[in-house]
């Protein structure tokens, strides 16, 4: 990985460049506008870091802090944003043009179990060859197969071509558990 992709680092100790700062503390001691050689003595008397936080205030602002433990908590906190999210699982049921049928009724016996356990389903429609120049005919496939499905889930959308595919997105309904 390239170092031009990396965020940079926050700016602390040493590395801070302008004459004077706001400062406060990690405890919400408030030490006003000091000099940041000042607010480097004080960090480095309490055995903490002085870390940038906000560069471009006038004065920038600086607070005294373990920047080791605030990386910590940082990292457990995207763990734990992480750990919350919600994945959204998308199931594929595929039909052609000239399904039988008792196919349709195969396939969309399928669709429901996918429905059912809260996953979102995508019927698609292939369309070979010649196919392609009556895109309607897969649209009236997933018309015929929507009436089977509507119980059990909400449409997104109507069928809409994409490439060589009809496809229509079926989202699970929220009240089935």
């Amino acid at each position: 990985m390239s170092r031009q992709n990396k965020k940079p680092e926050a700016i602390m100790n040493e590395d801070i460049r302008c004459p004077e700062v706001r400062c406060t503390g990690d405890d919400g001691t408030n030490y006003g506008i000091i000099s940041t050689k000042d607010a480097l003595q004080t960090a480095d008397d309490l055995g903490l870091d002085l870390v940038l936080i906000a560069p471009d205030g006038k004065p920038p602002v600086a607070k005294i802090m373990d920047y080791g433990k605030f990386k910590y908590q940082q990292e457990k906190k995207k763990k734990e944003a992480k750990k919350k999210q919600k994945v959204i699982v998308v199931k594929e049921v595929k039909f052609s043009v000239k399904i039988a049928e008792n196919d349709i009724n195969y396939k969309v016996k399928h669709a429901i179990e996918f429905l059912e356990k809260g996953y979102h389903v995508k019927c698609r429609v292939f369309l070979k060859g010649r196919e392609m120049a009556h895109p309607e005919a897969g649209a009236e496939v997933l018309e015929r197969v929507w009436p089977m499905l509507e119980e059990y889930g909400v449409r997104d959308a109507a069928p809409k071509q994409e490439g060589r595919f009809v496809n229509m997105m079926v989202l699970p309904k929220e009240n089935r558990k």
